[in-house]
């Protein structure tokens, strides 16, 4: 060994025996041996997670979420102490749903607003706990919106043991049962909210089918065929044919013919989607999402088509020059290459003659119904469920037709006559029972109120 090498030996050894340097050593070596400890710890205890611990996430925009939401909100007793104080839910959301008395107010404002509250687990994580397991839920308001409605993106976290994993499958059951719980013998109408369904309110009590008063025969020719349809799907799919079926009604206004399809929905234990045409801000391609998106075992219904195509140069009087839906995005809607299939469409019209026979033709609407003006017949049973049980001889009921004989209802139009000249509506007949609802006599004697013009510009 050179005494160069040497000496340098000689003076690393005496750096090392150096205390200052020493110590310094020491406590970088064991900074770094804490560091790769706790790093490892992070590492282990990741790794411990992930083996021991299940974690799944709901997004708002799936269906489950306000299920899981509600299922949340039960109360549950727990006899244990310790389970009482660790599922204590301090943070609370509420849910607030409306219901419009449309039976009008003292400042013609409408009645007053009837509504319901629903606390819910609000954002932040929670504890709960179901059966042998205790769950962690994280509720969480994400900084990402939705670009089309700006709503921010929301989820829903929850984590158990491994080892229960299970439970999961029995929590979604119980959740989606209770859920069909809350609106059995219910109807659920959607509404147009941004570019989703959202209920219109509450789920509202299933209308009876038999409360609705069709000409004779005619109900239960629609409801035949809707069944029909129904029941025949593999027929359709075997030769190819989008399983779709639609539904024209037309006729004069108050004849029956929303209510007819929310009986129908109900008899067929359906729910209703509304779309209005004419809103604002209602594209070709979110026409084409909404009917994509339909939820299931739901009735499309088209209301007043005729009104969104009208005098479409009005649209600039309010100041909106924006987007709207056109014919053509309609008619893609309905059967285009973008058509869904698994569709029950109804659409209504109060003027048919303003429709392009393009949007009638079948594979559009298979099926036209005119629901016209109150005949003898609906007179009759609407009568009959007024007033059957004081008028037991059916006299009062011969008087009140007579005089509506008398007044020249239920006669035939003349020749060059589009509708009687003289003609009265279900819906006018159902008001005027309602406001003698215990005044048999003063139904007849109020008759003439049934009389309805003739609309202007109709040919009489």
């Amino acid at each position: 060994m050179s005494s160069d090498t040497g000496q340098s030996l000689l003076d690393f050894n005496h750096l090392f025996d150096n205390p200052v340097f020493a110590g310094g050593f020491g406590l970088a070596s064991l900074g770094a041996v804490l560091t790769f400890a706790r790093r490892g710890a992070i590492s282990a205890a990741g790794l411990m997670r992930r083996r021991l611990l299940v974690h799944v996430e709901i997004s708002r925009q799936d269906a489950a979420y306000p299920w899981i939401l509600a299922w949340l909100s039960e109360p549950r007793a727990h006899s244990s102490f310790l389970a009482r104080r660790l599922t204590r839910i301090n943070t609370l959301s509420v849910t607030t749903l409306h219901n419009n008395n449309s039976s009008g107010g003292p400042n013609g404002n409408g009645g007053p607003t009837n509504a319901s509250f629903f606390l819910q687990p609000g954002y932040g994580r929670h504890i709960v706990k179901y059966k042998y397991a205790y769950i962690a839920v994280e509720r969480l308001k994400q900084s990402t919106a939705n670009m089309n409605t700006g709503e921010p993106h929301e989820t829903m976290a929850l984590t158990t043991l491994y080892s229960n994993r299970h439970i999961f499958e029995d929590i979604f059951t119980e959740a989606h049962a209770k859920a069909r719980e809350a609106i059995a013998g219910k109807t659920v109408v959607y509404m147009v909210r941004n570019f989703n369904w959202e209920p219109l309110g509450e789920a509202r009590w299933k209308r009876p089918l038999g409360s609705v008063v069709l000409a004779e025969g005619l109900k239960e020719s629609i409801v035949a065929d809707v069944k029909a349809f129904l029941n025949r799907r593999q027929w359709y799919v075997e030769r190819g044919i989008p399983y779709r079926r639609g539904y024209l009604f037309h006729g004069p206004p108050g004849t029956g013919k929303s209510s007819f399809i929310l009986a129908l929905a109900g008899e067929l234990d359906y729910n209703v989607a509304m779309v209005n045409l004419s809103e604002v801000g209602v594209t070709d391609d979110k026409l084409s999402l909404l009917f994509s998106k339909l939820p299931p075992r739901t009735i499309l219904l088209l209301e007043d088509v005729d009104s969104a195509f009208i005098n479409r140069t009005k649209r600039g009087s309010d100041g909106y020059s924006g987007p709207t839906v056109t014919y053509s995005g309609l008619l893609n809607a309905l059967d285009g290459v973008s058509a869904s299939d698994n569709r029950l469409a109804f659409l209504t019209t109060n003027h048919i003659e303003l429709l392009d026979p393009a949007l009638i033709r079948p594979g559009r609407v298979d099926m036209m119904v005119r629901i016209g003006e109150a005949t003898s017949y609906q007179t009759e049973v609407m009568w009959d469920k007024f007033y059957g049980d004081v008028d037991t001889d059916g006299k009062g009921k011969a008087r009140f037709l007579a005089r509506l004989h008398e007044l020249g209802l239920f006669a035939e139009p003349k020749d060059g006559e589009t509708a009687p000249s003289v003609r009265t509506s279900t819906a006018a007949l159902q008001g005027l029972f309602l406001f003698h609802k215990d005044d048999m006599e003063g139904a007849i004697a109020m008759a003439d109120a049934l009389i309805t013009p003739p609309p202007k510009g109709e040919s009489q």
